[in-house]
């Protein structure tokens, strides 16, 4: 007998009744659609694909197309999302149920699962990780909130189209009209580009459908969302960034998505955003390196769109003041048209563009102008700019000094306890290693014994400094590295800058010095010529124009192809020579590249699997590998750009074998790289 006088048989039968209480039976399957198709969050290549699975009753209102969802897979509870229901599965095994509605909120629509889909495809990626990249991580505590959009959206507050007088009607018209054309924007120089975005923008919002637009940065996009407020109204859009934190972020997407307003603005994260009966996709500056994606897959925010534009109907606008090779490529293969104004619009806009040393007059007063950094003549055009306004200073790179050599023989002044380069900070003392830190109060170079150092490659603090005894009583700026100026006021100041980080000027630059060219376009990448003449035809766009005085001055080889498109003003001309010098190259974006790094088996076995895959038309070429680091190489393999599609496929394939089969090392593949060099 237990102390309570009840009887061990009684005692189990009350513990059986108390189980049996606690435990619930499983609801019935549910008799209309009892079948879901599911995305199952696993990134293994060889299991992507949908996996069905049943619907109980007491899920089946919740259990809707893009809603989250945890589902028993490979013996763990993992998420996913519901792509379709259906009356029944082609499985010819047995199905299992779904376990957890994690959220009802349909976050995944059937649009932005068949681009997430379209994208994982094109860049031989995963659909899961595509869709990581798509939607936000989920706050309850957000979907909780008071969130519901049931007023329609509000109309735009200005219908005004003032900063596209100068292009031709046609692109607007067409919006306005419920079309979708496809146009690579150059703009004209001293553009306002955001409100001619928030403009077309307002344009389809007025017909009643919705806009996406996306700049490359969150200074960028405060400047289109000042914009948008003034065209659109506080409440006509709707603001989607990595940097507004996750639970602000998920707030906007899901305002985004229940259709808080018709136009949603962003950074390279507002890609994939939910708009509702999407009219316009629109992109400014697609050359900058921040819309490429770093994480698998990788894709480009350009192409993203691009895609949304061809699958879902809508018109496309690239804009910018240069044009990128692969926006040229758009416009070569029919995609887009371009959309330019004028040659003598152009003309009448841009500032008056030299070449340090490009005469025999300069070169008879400063023979150094073409070596010198700083010639006579870029001295003289800021002393006369800062007579009526701010003067900018592009200086490629950051910093005091960023590496000294040998001032005799130029020999890199290295450590002598670690090896590593020798560097000042702008401090009084002597220079020290960028590594272990060590002063190099004793440093003697070793190849010479000179003692003396000099800086490789001068830094923008360092130019402030000079230009700051070169011109006393003015006032010196830097924008750049962690101190990014938005604005400077229209008063006679030299900013330095690094490229993409020059502020706008209220009423223009009066001058502008564009310094070490020659260091841009060493870079060893592919894209270090587009990438220069991007910078400089970005820098030289914010000076004013040539009838009001604005004057650019680049210093470097006057012959240079690069620095003669900027004097010309002609980003296009200078596009279709690089896709045309490319195509003889077979390199991007005349042709499919794919870039394979990992360990050197690993890519080995990966090419090996890949080469019987691909029909022998696709001309597939190996390039490579080549040593990244002591355990990685990395390999390039190219097909015509026609064979893109199937390279794409044949490479998840063979990532799919090698998956199946577990084989040791994991093979990073990227399609279209960003940077080739």
């Amino acid at each position: 007998m237990t102390s309570n006088g009840d009887s061990p048989e009684q005692l189990t039968l009350l513990r059986d009744t108390v189980r049996k209480s606690r435990t619930k039976e499983p609801a019935g399957i549910t008799e209309t659609l009892p079948v879901a198709r599911i995305a199952v969050d696993v990134s293994l290549p060889h299991l992507d694909r949908p996996f069905d699975y049943l619907v109980p009753e007491d899920l089946a209102a919740a259990a809707q197309p893009g809603a989250r969802v945890k589902v028993r897979f490979a013996g763990k509870d993992l998420d996913g999302f519901v792509l379709e229901r259906l009356e029944s599965s082609d499985h010819e095994g047995k199905l299992v149920r779904i376990r957890k509605v994690v959220s009802p909120e349909q976050v995944l629509t059937p649009e932005i699962a068949d681009l997430c889909r379209a994208v994982a495809d094109r860049y031989a990626g995963v659909f899961a990780d595509v869709t990581r990249l798509a939607v936000p991580p989920r706050h309850a505590k957000v979907e909780g909130e008071a969130l519901r959009c049931n007023q329609p959206a509000p109309p735009p507050v200005s219908t005004s189209r003032s900063e596209w007088s100068q292009y031709p009607a046609g692109f607007l018209d067409a919006i306005a009209r419920s079309e979708s054309p496809r146009a690579i924007w150059t703009a004209v120089p001293g553009a306002d580009w955001p409100l001619a975005f928030a403009q077309a923008a307002a344009v389809c919002a007025a017909s009643g459908r919705g806009a996406l637009l996306l700049a490359p940065d969150a200074r960028d996009l405060e400047r289109l969302a000042a914009a948008c407020t003034a065209v659109l109204g506080e409440a006509g859009f709707v603001t989607l960034s990595a940097d507004l934190g996750p639970t602000a972020r998920y707030r906007a997407f899901l305002a985004a998505l229940r259709g808080c307003a018709r136009v949603v603005i962003g950074t390279r994260a507002a890609a994939f955003a939910p708009v509702a009966d999407l009219g316009l996709v629109a992109l400014w500056d697609d050359g900058d390196d921040s819309y490429a994606e770093p994480r698998a897959p990788y894709p480009h925010a350009r192409e993203v769109l691009m895609l949304r534009a061809f699958r879902q109907k809508c018109a496309a606008l690239v804009g910018g003041f240069a044009r990128s090779v692969d926006s040229a490529a758009l416009i070569e293969s029919g995609f887009a048209h371009e959309l330019i104004a004028d040659r003598s619009v152009i003309r009448a806009a841009a500032p008056a563009v030299h070449i340090a040393g490009e005469s025999d007059t300069d070169l008879a007063r400063d023979p150094a102008a073409r070596a010198a950094r700083l010639p006579h003549r870029a001295f003289e055009i800021a002393r006369e700019g800062l007579r009526s306004g701010p003067v900018l200073v592009q200086v490629p790179r950051a910093g005091y000094l960023p590496s000294l050599v040998c001032q005799t023989c130029r020999a890199p002044s290295r450590c002598s306890t670690c090896g590593g380069t020798l560097r000042r900070t702008g401090g009084p003392g002597p220079a020290s290693c960028s590594i272990c830190g060590r002063p190099a109060a004793d440093h003697r170079c070793p190849e010479c014994g000179d003692t003396r150092m000099r800086a490789a490659v001068v830094g923008a603090r360092r130019t402030a400094e000079e230009l700051g005894r070169a011109f006393p009583g003015v006032v010196v700026r830097t924008s750049g590295g962690d101190n990014v100026l938005d604005v400077v006021p229209d008063k006679p100041a030299l900013i330095v800058s690094t490229p993409g980080a020059e502020p706008v000027a209220e009423g223009g630059y009066s001058a502008a010095l564009l310094l070490d060219t020659w260091l841009m376009l060493a870079r060893p990448d592919l894209r270090a010529p587009e990438e220069a003449v991007r910078r400089w035809f970005n820098a030289a766009a914010l000076v004013r124009p040539a009838r009001d005085g604005g004057t650019v001055i680049l210093v470097g080889e006057p012959s240079a192809l690069p620095l003669q498109a900027v004097v010309r003003w002609s980003p296009e001309g200078f596009a279709t020579r690089e896709i045309e010098e490319r195509r003889a190259a077979r390199l991007a974006p005349a042709a499919k590249l794919a870039e394979l790094t990992g360990p050197a088996d690993a890519v080995a076995d990966l090419i090996t699997r890949l080469r019987p895959l691909l029909p022998t038309t696709a001309g597939l070429e190996v390039l490579g590998p080549v040593d990244v680091d002591d355990e990685t190489v990395r390999a390039v393999v190219r097909t015509p750009r026609s064979a893109g599609t199937a390279l794409a496929r044949s490479l998840k394939e063979a990532q799919s074998a090698r998956t199946t089969k577990k084989n040791p090392g994991s093979v990073r593949i990227q399609v279209d790289p960003p940077s080739f060099g």
